[in-house]
């Protein structure tokens, strides 16, 4: 996980947001390899292994050495890059690009496209490996990312329904773009419509 994205990091526990406290054991440049984030509000700690933020599994009492539960390869359909960024409409550099599921694949292609941006992958493949512009967070109910922090947000097909699209939707900045690997997604009220095709569907926050 790159450094500076702990402030950007919200406990998974249905709480008020506060930033976490991170512990730090071993680095590699800006890249957090192994430690701890805690919530100042319930004072639970969650691993940081191998780089990936591990928030479905909670500290209780002494480190263990172990391995962060991945979500198996999936197939996914081939999206291209340079349609994706356009669809994305993110301009500029600077920020973060939530990617959810299997859309975590995309980093590496739209990073050449668009540079200065840091991509978040959540509950990625276990193929994808983390990266200097991605940071990857494994979680079971919520992205444990604070709201309206993201300049763009894609949903795996496998993950286009409740609570992920929702949860892709709150961490969105209002007015930037939401792209679902689904036609039929499940969707919250926050997002408007934009575009639907081609396997495809775009979305803008409210």
């Amino acid at each position: 996980m790159h450094i500076e994205l702990t402030e950007m990091l919200r406990c998974p526990e249905d709480h008020r947001e506060e930033f976490l406290v991170l512990s730090t054991s071993e680095m590699n440049g800006r890249t957090v390899r192994l430690g701890v984030v805690g919530c100042p509000v319930c004072h639970r700690e969650f691993e940081i292994i191998d780089g990936i933020v591990d928030f479905t599994e909670v500290i209780t009492g002494e480190r263990q050495q172990r391995s962060v539960r991945r979500t198996p390869a999936l197939r996914s359909a081939a999206v291209d890059a340079q349609s994706l960024q356009a669809l994305l409409d993110l301009g500029g550099p600077g920020g973060y690009v939530v990617l959810i599921g299997s859309a975590a694949r995309h980093a590496e292609s739209l990073a050449s496209l668009i540079g200065g941006v840091h991509f978040v992958g959540i509950n990625a493949p276990q193929n994808i490996a983390e990266l200097p512009i991605l940071s990857l967070l494994q979680s079971d109910q919520v992205i444990p990312l604070r709201g309206a922090m993201a300049r763009g947000a894609v949903v795996g097909a496998e993950l286009s329904r409740t609570p992920w699209v929702g949860e892709a939707a709150r961490v969105l900045l209002r007015g930037r773009r939401l792209v679902i690997e689904s036609e039929e997604p499940t969707l919250p009220g926050s997002v408007k419509q934009l575009a639907v095709g081609q396997g495809l569907w775009v979305g803008e926050k409210k």
